[in-house]
């Protein structure tokens, strides 16, 4: 009988090698976590961004970083500059990573 418990308590085949898949397996999860909670939906953000700084034109109502609402008036490529209409004789010329965002036509009417 104590040879049986002996028998049972001793590692067969030399003992097992633990699988480095299996010890990896938790880090690999935990990075897999991070990337679709935080960087793929920032990276997603910034791009939409781009998107929108690309496609602004003369006319467009925005708001600026500062909360400064205005109307575009002019685009300066080169400088990467935006001329903002903020009242009748008013202008401003602003980075145009500055902007924010555009103003939709359903925020107009307010």
């Amino acid at each position: 009988m104590i040879e049986l418990l002996f028998a049972m308590a001793q590692p067969g085949q030399g003992g097992q090698e633990p699988n480095l898949f299996m010890s990896l397996l938790p880090i690999l999860i935990i990075f897999a976590i991070i990337y679709f909670l935080m960087i793929r939906p920032q990276s997603k953000r910034q791009k939409e961004k781009q998107q929108m700084l690309e496609a602004l034109k003369k006319g467009d109502d925005v708001v600026t970083t500062g909360g400064i609402h205005g109307t575009i008036e002019g685009l300066r490529e080169k400088e990467n500059q935006v001329i903002l209409r903020v009242a009748k004789d008013v202008k401003l010329t602003v980075a145009k990573n500055s902007i924010a965002s555009v103003v939709g036509d359903e925020q107009k009417s307010d």
